[in-house]
């Protein structure tokens, strides 16, 4: 038997930073959304080809950002006690991970809009249900750290 043998865990777990941490915010969802949507903007006001498929680039990755902060706040923060609460919350993610996909492939400003509408009211059922308590850390306590 081997020394790493004895100190490999028996049990993996698996969480958006693989702690898990415990911070979960659809703000992380929102502001790669905002990304997509003012890239949308710059791609429509340029005509630098080279610029365009850059922006393409980093739009489709902004809105693949966008889709697994959603998903690791439905998988990982949602527990079935929101979900009997605030039923709208499986058909929320559900429908804004979807929409995170037409962003991605897309250059349409308007589905930009709608993915950070329907983010916003995700966050919405969020702070309903206790998500920036549960979550974030008071603000003093962050600036002692």
């Amino acid at each position: 038997m081997f020394l790493t043998d004895l100190l490999k865990p028996k049990t993996i777990a698996y969480a958006h930073c693989d702690l898990p941490c415990g911070v979960y915010d659809p703000e992380q969802a929102r502001i790669e959304a905002e990304s997509c949507y003012k890239i949308i903007e710059k791609y429509n006001a340029s005509s630098d080809d080279q610029f365009k498929t850059r922006a393409i680039v980093i739009k489709e990755e902004r809105a693949e950002l966008a889709k697994h902060h959603i998903d690791v706040l439905w998988s990982d923060y949602f527990k079935p006690e929101h979900v009997q609460k605030y039923p709208e919350i499986t058909e929320l993610c559900w429908k804004a991970a979807k929409q995170c996909s037409k962003v991605k492939g897309s250059l349409d400003i308007g589905e930009a809009k709608t993915l950070l509408d329907m983010i916003d009211k995700i966050a919405d059922v969020w702070t309903k249900a206790g998500g920036p308590t549960a979550t974030r850390m008071p603000k003093a306590a962050a600036a002692r750290a």
